[in-house]
């Protein structure tokens, strides 16, 4: 008897297991392409900007004009990954994102640089939400701060990998064929996502019932497990989301973590050689140091925020974090070791928040509000992606230092911790 009893929970959890090795690492592959196809244009503004003539202004708001185009279509497309099934959706944005990426060759003007950073935004539109939302369709609400950390790490292995590799093309790129080494940068790192695009036809499945690589007793399992979970006191229609005041807070909380995310990803490389670092290959090096150590953070903020099931504290303390790491670097610009050691600390604590923040509204959310309402917060949230690397370019522009824009974000990340601690309610 007691053999029986077991049987399920054991079942359940090797499946589980079996899901995250089959799903996780393709869609971290997917994203890490995303993340560098948006935010190498950060490491393009090192040798762009003089060739064709871009004021620090013009850069930070081509950089932020991605979020405009994100903001209007996102949720759009979760509704329509909603409808149409995730494997269309998501190879459709990833082969779109790819092919507007390499069109950044071909930039001349602010215009051309604003309207391809704009469709740039357009196409990626909905990937992270919609990634978001097709982990709910396998994953159980006390498995998903693990999960989305999982996932999330894709953030920090593109500033880990994608660093390096754009040092590395710009350096060894330059003065090859008729391209500059920005353009060569552009054209190389987007061939890869119209690949994978096509890919994501192949080897991504709708939902278990779909995974031909799952017995049947595992899709059984997995589907009850879910259906259980789903019959609760959840939100159920986009109308309920949008009238759900704690999606409105979530929204609110996001934008401010954003603001830190977009800080890293679009200004590292020239914080970093705002300290003295010279030489593309050596800051592409050294810019992977911050977000090597936010990898480990994300994780193990995940998975202790699952074996704990608390989610509030572990969100709020890596957001003060992330508020302090920010200050710190705008202090020390002038001394290159403790300017990289407070970014270090400013990029664990910002990669910390996210799968634990992920984890909140999913827990009051579920059918068509889920849908809609996790893409509602992620395209709001990340209009402090267009905000953050504006009025950092705006304030450089103004005061000639980094530091305001940096004091700045680090005020939107303290925001962040108070709305939290005062306004979200204790979730699991």
């Amino acid at each position: 008897m007691s053999n029986n009893i077991n049987a399920a929970p054991d079942l359940l959890e090797d499946t589980y297991r079996k899901i995250a090795w089959r799903l996780i690492p393709f869609l971290v592959f997917l994203f890490v392409l995303a993340w560098i196809d948006r935010v190498n244009v950060g490491f393009a503004k090192l040798q762009m900007l003089q060739d064709l003539q871009f004021s620090e202004a013009v850069y930070g708001l081509g950089a932020g004009i991605f979020f405009v185009g994100y903001f209007l279509f996102e949720v759009p497309s979760n509704l329509l990954l909603e409808k149409i099934g995730a494997r269309k959706t998501l190879a459709r944005i990833t082969i779109l994102w790819g092919l507007t990426s390499m069109a950044m060759v071909y930039v001349k003007t602010p215009t051309m640089f604003y309207v391809i950073r704009f469709f740039l935004g357009v196409f990626e539109a909905g990937f992270f939400p919609g990634v978001v939302l097709y982990l709910t369709y396998w994953f159980p609400a006390e498995r998903r701060a693990r999960v989305n950390g999982l996932f999330m790490t894709s953030f920090a292995i593109a500033g880990v990998v994608g660093g390096p590799i754009a040092g590395f093309i710009m350096s060894s790129m330059d003065g090859v064929g008729h391209f500059a080494n920005w353009q060569w940068l552009f054209l190389l790192e987007g061939i890869p996502s119209v690949i994978a695009g096509i890919q994501v036809l192949i080897y991504l499945p709708e939902k278990p019932f779909n995974a031909k690589w799952l017995l049947a007793a595992e899709q059984q399992a997995v589907t009850k497990a879910l259906a259980a979970e789903n019959h609760g006191n959840k939100h159920a229609s986009l109308r309920d989301a949008c009238l759900n005041s704690r999606v409105w807070i979530c929204a609110a909380v996001y934008f401010c973590v954003v603001s830190g995310n977009a800080t890293i990803a679009f200004w590292s490389p020239s914080i970093i050689k705002e300290i003295g670092v010279v030489g593309n290959l050596q800051i592409g090096l050294i810019s992977a140091i911050p977000f090597l150590a936010g990898t480990i953070a994300m994780v193990w903020n995940g998975i202790h925020s699952d074996k704990s099931g608390e989610r509030r504290l572990h969100c709020a303390i890596a957001t003060l974090v992330a508020s302090i790491g920010l200050i710190l670097t705008g202090f020390f610009l002038g001394n290159a070791v403790l300017a990289l050691c407070a970014l270090t600390l400013a990029a664990i604590g910002i990669l910390a928040a996210f799968p634990v923040f992920w984890s909140i509204p999913a827990a009051f959310l579920t059918g068509t509000a889920a849908a809609g309402g996790i893409a509602l917060i992620n395209s709001i949230g990340n209009l402090a992606g267009f905000a953050a690397p504006y009025m950092i370019g705006s304030l450089k522009t103004s005061t000639g230092s980094l530091s305001a824009g940096l004091y700045f974000v680090a005020g939107l990340e303290f925001t962040a911790t108070v709305l939290v601690l005062l306004f979200i309610k204790k979730v699991r």
